[in-house]
């Protein structure tokens, strides 16, 4: 007597659309945090800007020249109607976003003198899970500015947040306005201000003293970078930094001379970092077959390992966590795409659409939409587990509560 059949599995889900016109791989792509806008570059130094409702172009440049490319893309609620382009010329550009579409030159350009394979970082600010799911995200009323010390001198050390010196020898920066980046020295991180196109740190800091290793040097590239504000450091930026050795660094910037804390959870280049909306845990992924999910122990500076999650073929270039912190989602070398519950690290879905290595995963801020680009030159859109909207009578009863 034959086996009964297995219960077929649910089919993956189809891209709500498929967004076509880049003629060479689609390096990144992220959402605009307030406008229904998605900006995506390609290797050959193309950014588009498309339309999320109607899934046209709005308009496009090119930002950086020839084999250079364009590598990254960031925008944030607190750069406005500006984004910012990574390239492999060593440069970074921001764009202003006018009615009809990018600027055609750089409002600025800040010369990095950086080649390597490392996705710059906006500084993240915690939100309360209020804020994530109304869709104000980018909201920081509740929180400090975000402070880094601007080295006058590289001989300085760093000054006690305490000690009312800090004018004397440093100013404080409002995070909005910094962008990380693995430095010049491909295995140090460095900190710009965004304003004056100025580099005013470096991670490990140099001529840190007593330094008898160096913190990064024997680590390689770094792959990866991650800045953040937790609450708990009273508002000054940490970063967490990942290498071609497989570990992950935390580094506050108030002891530039050395991170917090190190772990090694792959066994091969570490790849992709991403933390999630309350700054309290995040995901690692690699060129080997683990991703690893981990909380930070502020308290202490220490990572902890919760859920550490095998894969069938090695490869993660990418990770975004949605803003909510109920999904994430891995872009792979395999071409896939795969979604995990973030809580409890279960895995939720594989997508198979794209047709060559996928290069970057990322979620809108209301959570809605996700966007996947891949070297196949295209960009797919997915609609998966959006968010409940509240009904009217969900909304009455709150109203209800609150009074």
């Amino acid at each position: 007597m034959a086996n009964p059949e297995k219960p077929r599995r649910r089919p993956s889900p189809d891209p709500v659309a498929v967004l076509r016109g880049h003629r060479a791989a689609v390096s990144d792509a992220c959402f605009h945090p307030t406008f229904p806008l998605l900006f995506s570059g390609a290797a050959d130094g193309e950014l588009r800007v498309w339309d999320t409702a109607s899934h046209r172009t709005v308009s496009s440049i090119w930002a950086h020249g020839g084999a250079a490319g364009v590598y990254s893309i960031v925008a944030g609620a607190g750069l406005g109607n500006i984004i910012i382009s990574q390239g492999r010329d060593g440069l970074c550009k921001g764009w202003v976003i006018e009615e009809a579409g990018l600027s055609r030159r750089p409002i600025f350009t800040i010369k990095t003198s950086t080649y390597h394979f490392c996705k710059l970082s906006l500084v993240k600010i915690p939100c309360s899970a209020h804020g994530t799911q109304s869709g104000l995200s980018g909201s920081n009323s509740d929180t400090e500015p975000q402070r880094v010390l601007i080295e006058e001198n590289t001989g300085s050390h760093g000054v006690n947040p305490a000690e009312p010196q800090e004018g004397e020898q440093g100013s404080s920066l409002d995070g909005k306005n910094i962008l990380t980046i693995a430095g010049q020295e491909s295995s140090e991180v460095e900190l710009w201000d965004i304003k004056s196109s100025r580099k005013i740190m470096c991670l490990p800091q140099r001529c840190s003293a007593n330094m008898t290793v160096h913190p990064t040097k024997q680590r390689g590239l770094c792959m990866a970078v991650q800045a953040f504000t937790p609450c708990e450091s009273g508002g000054y930026v940490n970063i967490l930094s990942s290498y071609e050795d497989g570990s992950t660094l935390w580094w506050d910037v108030r002891k530039p001379g050395l991170p917090l804390s190190t772990v090694k959870y792959h066994s091969e280049s570490a790849l992709s970092i991403a933390i999630d909306g309350l700054c309290t845990g995040g995901i690692s992924g690699g060129a080997d077959s683990k991703i690893a999910m981990f909380t930070l122990d502020h308290q202490k500076g220490t990572f902890y390992l919760r859920n550490e999650i095998e894969i069938e073929r090695p490869g993660i270039t990418s990770i975004a966590i949605r803003p909510d912190n109920k999904i994430t989602a891995t872009a792979g070398w395999d071409h896939r795409i795969r979604v995990y519950n973030y809580n409890k690290g279960n895995a939720l879905a594989v997508l198979k659409y794209h047709s060559a290595t996928c290069n970057a995963v990322t979620f809108s801020r209301d959570c809605k939409l996700m966007a996947s680009c891949s070297a196949d030159t295209t960009v797919a859109l997915w609609e998966l587990y959006p968010p409940k909207t509240p009904s009217r009578a969900d909304i009455t009863s709150e109203d209800k509560v609150e009074n």
